[in-house]
């Protein structure tokens, strides 16, 4: 018999409220936010995660701040982050898991291509998560409802990103720079 052949998981549209009091700056995050292909709410409450810019709203339990200080937030970004990695943060947020960037003193001179490169996508966010529960790659695949073969490029993925030679170690440096949390 012949199995149909997978699809490729549907990306979610997720509705974010974005809070910033400047409205040039809330129109450059809004044209992020619908290029990322996610749809902006005008409701923080009924929204599924929040965009703000410095101070994130009490009332929001999902919030990705840029520029903010508050180690409460689930998401804290650069005020300069790149859209893709609000992308990836506004889903990992939506998820559940807790986004964090690590911080550098003074200018940093050609960090963008390096930081563009070690960015975990979402998915490889929830891969390492796993592993760092013990999990086998088997039992990530049956977690995350994808192939025993996909757990393996990511984890892969991960393990270069994060210059790691192991799983253990790729666990012990993604807690170190805050990327998961146990």
């Amino acid at each position: 018999m012949n199995d149909p052949a997978p699809q490729p998981a549907k990306r979610r549209v997720l509705r974010v409220a974005i809070v910033t009091a400047d409205p040039v700056r809330r129109a450059g995050l809004a044209a992020i936010v619908m290029e990322a292909g996610h749809a902006v709410s005008d409701d923080a409450a009924g929204a599924d995660v929040v965009l703000a810019d410095g101070v994130a709203p009490d009332a929001a339990a999902r919030a990705v701040v840029l520029g903010g200080d508050d180690e409460n937030q689930p998401g804290l970004l650069p005020r300069n982050a790149a859209p893709e990695q609000i992308d990836a943060a506004l889903r990992a947020v939506a998820a559940g898991l807790t986004v964090r960037t690590t911080q550098t003193q003074g200018p940093v001179f050609d960090a963008i291509p390096e930081l563009e490169q070690n960015l975990l996508t979402p998915r490889e966010v929830e891969v390492l998560a796993a592993i760092g529960n013990g999990l086998s790659n088997k039992a990530v695949a049956r977690q995350l409802g994808i192939s025993q073969h996909t757990v393996k490029f990511h984890v892969e993925s991960l393990l270069r990103k994060l210059g790691a030679a192991s799983r253990a170690e790729a666990v012990h440096k993604g807690l170190r720079q805050r990327l998961i949390e146990m």
